[in-house]
């Protein structure tokens, strides 16, 4: 049996990037919030509501990274990296949550329209707008592509950077041709987008807990990659799943006809890590004299 266990996760541009992030969103969450009770914007109260979100998102990522650094023990064998998911799961339900919150009060305002400080609102929805894209662009020099928690992140601010350019529509419609209703408008249409990202991201962290097949790969790939190996022959036991967003596994028992244990390993590790990207794998040799016969008869079959 052979055990393969090497990643870098770009661990410390991530945690960098989290870091960065959290102290400008949480820096102008009180301006947007102000701005919004001020100008009585709904829009800007909910995105102020959304940008407190993207902190405590940024606040609780940035904590599993720091849990996940501690060391594996005896108790914890993959130490404490699933902090992660649970953090993402965490992020996840809370923009549920908001969406169905600014829905309610969207619709209320659909029926009591109220006056709104229009030239007001659209100083802090394009301040707001500006902070999101210097936040989104930090946030992307991390691993936005496999590291579900600072995608989590990335989400948030997305939808936090819609919500402005909702929010800079809305205050001029309202600005120029006096629509208040523009304002619970783009509100419902922002929890919208809010809502569809919860979902998506609670989705997809249940699915890394209840170790389901990681999302960007195919196991029936990875099983006739396997079964092509010189001198193997059939395949057991055979599980695929992901220890944290960014960190695919696999396990298996793998039938061989000659005693070339070690090859077989060897060729097995390559041909994940080369063609799969997964370095981490516990592989189990075993030797089927019975199957030998079959094996020789394919491979004569194979050549005529």
């Amino acid at each position: 049996m052979a055990h393969s266990h090497s990643h870098n996760h770009h661990h410390t541009k991530n945690k960098k990037a989290l870091l960065i992030s959290f102290f400008i969103i949480a820096s102008f969450v009180i301006v947007v919030f102000i701005g919004g009770l001020l100008t009585n914007s709904l829009t800007l109260l909910s995105d102020a509501g959304h940008m407190l979100s993207d902190a405590l998102s940024l606040g609780i990522g940035l904590l599993a990274f720091k849990l996940g650094e501690k060391a594996v023990n005896s108790r914890m064998t993959y130490g404490y990296r699933r902090l992660e998911i649970l953090a993402a799961l965490f992020n996840g339900i809370l923009l549920v949550g908001i969406a169905l919150v600014i829905i309610y009060e969207a619709l209320q305002r659909f029926a009591n329209p109220q006056e709104i400080s229009s030239l007001g609102m659209l100083a802090v929805a394009v301040c707001g707008a500006i902070i999101n894209i210097i936040v989104a662009f930090i946030l992307t020099r991390g691993d936005t592509s496999e590291n579900i928690n600072l995608r989590a992140a990335f989400m948030h601010v997305i939808g936090d950077l819609l919500g402005s350019v909702g929010a800079i529509v809305a205050s001029i419609l309202i600005l120029l041709f006096g629509w208040s209703i523009a304002d619970p408008i783009a509100s419902l249409l922002i929890s919208i987008i809010i809502l569809r990202n919860g979902i998506e991201i609670t989705t997809i962290s249940f699915h890394v807990l209840m170790e389901g097949i990681p999302m960007n790969m195919d196991v029936k790939e990875i099983r006739e990659a396997l079964l092509k190996i010189q001198g193997v022959i059939g395949i057991h036991d055979f599980h695929v799943w992901s220890i944290t967003s960014d960190f695919p596994a696999v396990s298996c028992h793998l039938e061989i006809v000659r005693n070339e244990h070690d090859k077989v390993i060897k060729d097995a590790l390559k041909i994940l890590h080369d063609e799969f990207h997964i370095e981490h794998a516990t592989i189990q040799v075993e030797r089927v004299s019975a199957k030998l016969e079959e094996y020789e008869h394919h491979r004569c079959n194979s050549f005529t």
